[in-house]
């Protein structure tokens, strides 16, 4: 049987190991899949639909007769490597930061703007977590009912940081349980001046602080959200996005809460409600008379985007509050990624070599 031939790039990571599991269980036809990572990772052996792999170095030539790329390695690795790939005739979806901003480089979440990918020139960028899935939240309510603002609060898992913050958490967790005294090294940023614990804390800081007082993530999500939402535009004024971004003590799965405001009066909580149910990848959980409503323990695992309380708001009009919840390892990384490459099959934009 004919098939694509996939590359994995950081497949020993965290996203890399759900990119594994998502191409086990993607519709795509595939040939073979080749795991790549860094010098020190190569010679590691996983798992792929119940065969073991050795891991490889990644070098210019690991992308000879790849059809499809999936990047995860950080942006240093993307800008290094994803050219590569492409002059050697495969499709990158980068799941970095490196070329999000790039307008050249359609970035896409497939339920919201998967038009975008005919634009693509082998580059595809895969959006950040905590902003796919809100626009995922957002699309639906803004094809039924415009939208105008969008204020988001996150609430995001400890695992978006990748393993070593996860492991600080247990350490540190275990160490405050115990009377001792915890010890922080990564967050909020690894690279940073200072490091808090996490443990039984919030740390309103993720990425680096930007001179007007937001940080990269904030900056990110609210340009991301434009770019996907309003045509490729990251700086549009169609949409007014605020964001401020909180690290919480949670292992995978990011929240939000989310402010909006539409340009339909006659909007309603049952009609917004409608068009979530509605909606692929979007399951409404909106049941607060039987405390039924998102939560971020019951998403870990699932690709889908999880919504519930829905509500007005009591003081300005067209203005709705809703909270959403996602695994922001699947849907926010491996899951979009895989998905992209799916929906360019489909639109026969995914080439076998």
């Amino acid at each position: 049987m004919s098939g694509y031939n996939v590359a994995i790039v950081g497949a020993t990571g965290a996203v890399g190991a759900r990119m594994i599991k998502m191409v086990e269980q993607t519709s795509l036809p595939v040939n073979s899949v080749k795991l790549l990572a860094s010098s020190r990772s190569a010679g590691k052996q996983l798992q792929f639909n119940g065969q073991a792999l050795t891991v490889e170095e990644t070098v210019p030539e690991s992308f000879e007769g790849i059809d499809l790329s999936l990047f995860s390695a950080g942006g240093s690795v993307s800008k290094k490597f994803a050219p590569e790939a492409v002059k050697r005739g495969a499709v990158v979806v980068d799941n970095t930061s490196a070329f999000r901003m790039d307008p050249k480089i359609p970035l896409v979440v497939p339920e919201v703007n998967p038009e975008a990918l005919k634009l693509h020139h082998g580059i595809v960028a895969n959006p950040n977590c905590s902003t796919i899935q809100m626009v995922v939240a957002l699309e639906p309510v803004r094809k039924a009912f415009g939208l105008k603002r969008v204020i988001v609060s996150t609430y995001q898992a400890v695992g978006g940081a990748g393993n070593r913050a996860l492991k600080e958490l247990h350490d540190e967790a275990e160490a405050y349980l115990k009377g001792e005294e915890m010890e922080a090294h990564i967050l909020p940023v690894a690279g940073d001046k200072k490091h808090y614990p996490i443990a039984f804390n919030a740390l309103p800081q993720i990425d680096v602080f930007e001179e007007d007082g937001y940080t990269h993530e904030e900056w990110k999500m609210i340009h991301e959200t434009k770019k996907i939402m309003c045509g490729g535009d990251m700086d549009s004024k169609d949409i007014k996005v605020t964001a401020t971004c909180v690290r919480i003590p949670v292992p995978v799965s990011h929240s939000e809460s989310v402010y909006f405001e539409v340009e339909d009066p006659k909007a309603t909580v049952k009609g917004i409600q409608d068009a979530l149910a509605a909606a692929p990848g979007v399951v409404l959980q909106d049941d607060p008379d039987n405390q039924i409503y998102p939560q971020a323990h019951n998403a870990e695992g699932s690709k889908d985007t999880f919504v519930g309380r829905v509500r007005p708001d009591q003081e300005t009009p067209q203005a709705f509050h809703m909270w959403n919840v996602s695994d922001n390892l699947l849907k926010g990384a491996a899951w979009n990624s895989v998905q992209i490459a799916e929906t360019m099959d489909k639109m026969g934009l995914l080439h076998m070599q």
